[in-house]
């Protein structure tokens, strides 16, 4: 037997498994696996993680759960006619696509369902289970992908599905990542469970574009002593994703992140909001523009414009293969709580962090060579900030 094969292997159950993202996450560590393509993106692929005992790419399988029926094969044809995918990416990994597709089962609630919410975990429970057995896995990591929820409104009102999901991922004993601002954990029914399951998770909406950007030029601003008048922004966004933050109580859970960054790193929100609208046409891509209004010595009037154009999947893709890879090293190494190291990641970070991205990175390096230990799990508590080993 080869030491490939000999390798335990990891399972990536993605919830919005036909989604744009998560078709760019299979097809993406299929093209970097075979060489096809560089791991551009990827942190955990560069030399600061070598050592950490991350699962490999190759060792990786998908399945997920999803309410479409849009094979992964014609997503990627549709994501490739885009401009998402590079040309003869999704038919050359073809085979890699078919049998992540092969390990979807259908999603829910979905319209005139009649399963009570108990009986809707249990299925999805009983899913991924039989994915980790069947595949033989070591461990599965499930990762939200889905379009963003609306918040809940009121005590006593329905689960979300997100939180539904992640529900059924602690009682199979699975560690969670929520890329979304979906409830997922945070739902206090859920947060309960979390806390007492003792196992890791991270989250939550992945931090891929204007809010990136956020995170560096907040701190510049703080700490060039500049004061910070008014930061307004706005995102032309389509697919799913738009589609899903036309509805403002989405957005509004979308902009509960992108405001967190502020108040966290200038110490204060300033006048401003972002509009998120609907494009259609823009498919998969997205502008997100911001205008900042700032102070000088003096009192000087000045404005800091900026406009980030990309590709949301391209952007979220390497990120969730690094999350996915990293919260299932945490969860071999014995880690349990929120995973606070990998605030790097996301708008509104589970665990305690710093809130500036250069520091953030420096958490996540550490935790990079923390998970390289003999014991991580022992070696947790004296490590500033890194959330690792905290309960709830």
């Amino acid at each position: 037997m080869s030491a490939s094969l000999a390798r335990p292997r990891v399972g990536v159950w993605l919830i919005g498994a036909r989604g744009s993202v998560a078709t760019t996450v299979v097809t993406g560590c299929a093209a970097v696996t075979a060489g096809l393509h560089p791991a551009t993106g990827m942190v955990t692929e560069t030399p600061a993680f070598a050592d950490s005992g991350l699962p490999a790419l190759s060792d990786l399988v998908f399945g997920g759960h999803d309410t479409l029926d849009c094979p992964l094969p014609k997503r990627a044809e549709t994501l490739t006619a885009g401009g998402v995918l590079p040309p003869g990416v999704a038919t050359a990994v073809a085979a890699e696509l078919a049998a992540a597709d092969r390990e979807i089962r259908p999603g829910g609630p979905v319209p005139g369902d009649t399963r009570t919410e108990a009986e809707l975990i249990a299925a999805f429970a009983d899913d991924i289970r039989d994915f980790t057995h069947r595949h033989a896995l070591a461990r599965t990591v499930v990762v939200n992908v889905a379009s963003t929820e609306p918040a809940p409104q009121q005590p006593g009102a329905p689960l979300p599905a997100g939180t539904l999901y992640a529900l059924a991922a602690l009682r199979t004993g699975c560690s969670y990542v929520n890329f979304t601002p979906s409830a997922g954990l945070h739902h206090p029914v859920a947060a309960r469970e979390a806390e007492l399951s003792g196992l890791p998770h991270a989250g939550r909406d992945g931090k891929t574009g204007q809010t990136l950007l956020r995170a560096v030029l907040g701190p510049m601003f703080a700490q060039r002593a500049l004061t910070v008048r008014a930061w307004s922004g706005t995102n032309l966004l389509g697919g799913g994703d738009g589609a899903a933050l036309a509805d403002p109580a989405a957005a509004a859970a979308k902009n509960a992140g992108k405001e967190r960054v502020l108040a966290d790193t200038l110490g204060t929100v300033p006048e401003g909001q972002v509009h998120i609208d609907d494009v259609p046409a823009l498919g998969d891509w997205k502008t997100a523009w911001d205008h900042i209004a700032f102070d000088g010595f003096l009192g000087t009037r000045m404005v800091l414009q900026t406009i980030w154009q990309g590709c949301d999947s391209a952007l979220a893709a390497p990120l969730v293969l690094d999350l996915a890879r990293l919260t299932a090293r945490a969860h071999e190494r014995g880690l349990s709580g929120p995973l606070g190291a990998l605030g790097f990641y996301f708008k509104d970070p589970v665990g305690s962090g710093p809130a500036s991205l250069a520091e953030q990175y420096g958490e996540l390096v550490r935790f990079g060579a923390l998970l390289a230990g003999p014991d991580a799990a022992a070696d947790a508590g004296p490590t500033p900030g890194s959330g690792v080993g905290e309960a709830g």
